[in-house]
């Protein structure tokens, strides 16, 4: 039997679709959604949430022409689905293929790409506002998760949006929901909106009612004088009409052709900005993740290797438990990734030192310099991607002031399959700039535990950037202890050459110089372990020896720890050395598995190898002369 979705190659398809055939459309697009994403892995719970919404929108707008802008794309699969990329859709998240995120490089029907949150708003007043001083005439939907409409830069957007009166419309997702439940004084706001809906039938009928009379229209009129003043006296809504919005809502996110309904009236208001608040159910139509949205918020495909060791986030949060356990000052702040951050084990034993601000990057960060200003210890976990949000931050309120901040920068480097929005391979870089900060990458799981020990007790502002997935299985040594500042280690020695590593790259290193001595070149590594300080003795004694150096990193080579090497040895006026630098070139890295980039851009042993032997051709001749001499 043939399917409905089958035959949706475009949104006009769904405009000849007939009412009573969208549940089933709905129901094919979330059967599609969940064989797919069970293999590829991927934002799950998110996008079966907004089906309806997604069918909806897309009947009454015009896309491309009308502009529909998802914020934080990953709720967008269905979007996808109806937008011309059906059948390329079993390439979601795999290298090559479609990304997992909304991407105007890959559709006329993503007018904006997102992979942070809270960035729709401001993109679609960009949009409205471009669309007015070109005298054109087409819609601007921007469609907000209510984790997101939390974020500053979002309410940012809906001052400015309501000071001019701009002609678009927002829509806000509500399910209650970002990745872990929504938390704050908006959450609260939007459970006592519940019965709005009430409301807004009750109006409905009062004017029909009032229609009746000859002088209905005066009594209509009067009514309105009062409505302002009575809404907002029993309906926290009133909040969205104070910003300068026509507020619409509650409507069941669930139901097409009431949203349809709603959708039409809102395109054809032109007075001001409207907001429409949509009730959805994260998951929906899929038990499991209907039960249990976090889980099923983001899940792995198929074909991933069993769990042999805890991931860095699980032995970053251990440790963190365990130091809160030994000192009350030590507080945790994270923004809206306790699950991801591994921290559920720290809001369960400690939830009156565990902070979750929701999607407010900045906020976190100064909020722990607030709490270090006075005499805490706060310790910031964020994805290393998200941190770029806080920089002024991290500059101006942490550094400036050498607070002892101590940021966890979960998912440094390549994070796979979230593609070029989540890759966290600019920290090394970005942060390395600040003055007064600290900033280190651990080689294994054990070495995690120390530094984060170290940060503790450093009393200074200090960055330590971990990579996604699981540790190498190493044994963690039971006693914490303080690993000197600046300082690395030499984990092999050789005389012809030094491989300078940091992070996830320093057992490749290790590798990589195995195999070189195979070929009969023998290769001293260093695990640097600290991007800044560098280790200046150790690098320096290191290339009065070795005279070709290389650096691997898991990070841009623009401003990273293969720059700050090249700059000490300049200052240091050691100019008789040749230098290779491997890490990431200039561009943002795609989708694909974590192990097949980092193989594609040389962070293997076998690219480092090649690397090396490219660019230091004569080491060739070296291995040469040392295999006749055996």
């Amino acid at each position: 039997m043939s399917r409905l979705l089958d035959k949706i190659d475009s949104p006009a398809c769904l405009k000849t679709l007939a009412n009573q055939k969208l549940e089933q459309l709905a129901d094919e697009i979330r059967q599609e959604l969940i064989a797919t994403v069970s293999i590829t892995g991927g934002h799950l719970a998110s996008s079966l949430g907004v089906v309806e919404l997604t069918i909806a929108l897309h009947r009454v707008f015009d896309s491309p022409s009308d502009k529909i802008i998802w914020d934080v794309g990953h709720q967008s699969y269905a979007h996808k689905l109806i937008t011309g990329r059906r059948q390329q859709f079993q390439s979601l998240r795999q290298h090559g293929g479609l990304s997992g995120f909304v991407d105007r490089l890959e559709s006329l029907h993503d007018p904006f790409g997102s992979g942070h949150a809270s960035t729709s708003l401001s993109a679609a007043l960009g949009m409205a506002t471009a669309r007015d001083l070109s005298k054109q005439d087409y819609s601007v939907v921007a469609v907000i998760g209510d984790g997101a409409l939390a974020g500053g830069m979002a309410f940012e957007a809906l001052n400015h949006i309501g000071q001019l009166g701009t002609r678009l419309i927002v829509v806000l997702n509500d399910n209650r929901m970002s990745i872990s439940p929504t938390v704050g004084a908006l959450a609260r706001l939007s459970d006592k909106l519940q019965f709005d809906h009430y409301y807004d039938e009750a109006e409905r009928k009062a004017k029909r009612l009032l229609s009746i009379f000859s002088e209905g229209g005066q009594l209509w009129q009067a009514g309105k004088k009062i409505k302002r003043g009575f809404k907002g006296l029993i309906l926290p809504s009133s909040i969205w009409e104070e910003l300068g919005f026509t507020y619409m809502g509650l409507f069941d996110g669930h139901d097409t052709m009431r949203l349809e309904a709603a959708f039409n009236r809102a395109r054809d208001y032109s007075d001001k900005p409207v907001f429409i608040h949509v009730i959805t159910t994260k998951g929906k139509g899929y038990l499991p993740a209907e039960v249990d949205a976090v889980r099923f918020h983001g899940i792995s495909g198929r074909g991933e290797r069993s769990k042999v060791a805890p991931t860095y986030s699980e032995v970053f949060a251990q440790t963190l438990l365990k130091i809160m356990r030994q000192n009350p000052k030590v507080v945790v702040i994270t923004a809206a990734m306790s699950e991801g951050n591994g921290l559920s084990i720290i809001c369960d034993e400690f939830p009156e030192r565990a902070f979750d601000v929701g999607i407010c990057e900045q906020h976190a960060v100064t909020m722990a310099a607030g709490l270090a200003a006075q005499g805490f210890i706060p310790v910031v976990a964020i994805y290393s991607t998200f941190l770029q949000r806080a920089f002024d931050q991290i500059i101006h309120d942490v550094c400036l002031q050498e607070l002892p901040v101590v940021l966890a920068l979960d998912r440094g480097g390549i994070v796979g399959e979230d593609g070029k929005t989540h890759q966290g391979i600019f920290d090394i870089s970005y942060l390395s700039l600040i003055p007064n900060l600290i900033v280190a990458a651990p080689k294994d799981e054990n070495e995690l535990q120390h530094l984060f020990y170290t940060a503790i007790e450093s009393n200074h502002p200090m960055a330590i950037r971990y990579p996604r997935g699981q540790g190498l299985n190493v044994t963690l040594d039971p006693s914490l202890h303080e690993l000197p500042i600046g300082v690395g280690e030499i984990l092999r020695s050789g005389k012809n050459l030094a491989i300078l590593a940091i992070g996830t790259t320093v057992f490749p290193a290790v590798e990589a110089a195995e195999q070189l001595a195979e070929l009969g070149v023998e290769a001293t590594v260093i695990n640097a372990r600290y991007a800044k300080p560098l280790d200046s003795k150790l690098i320096i004694d290191v290339c009065k020896i070795a005279k070709y150096i290389v650096t691997v990193e898991e990070n841009v080579l623009s401003g990273g720890f293969g720059s700050g090497v090249i700059e000490l040895l300049h200052q240091a006026q050691i100019h008789d050395v040749k230098v290779k630098n491997i890490g990431i070139p200039d561009c943002f890295v795609e989708q694909g598995n974590q192990n097949l980039l980092r193989t594609i851009y040389n962070l293997d042993a076998q690219g480092i190898v090649k690397q090396t032997m490219d660019f230091f051709p004569e080491l060739a001749l070296k291995s040469y002369e040392s295999l006749q001499v055996i």
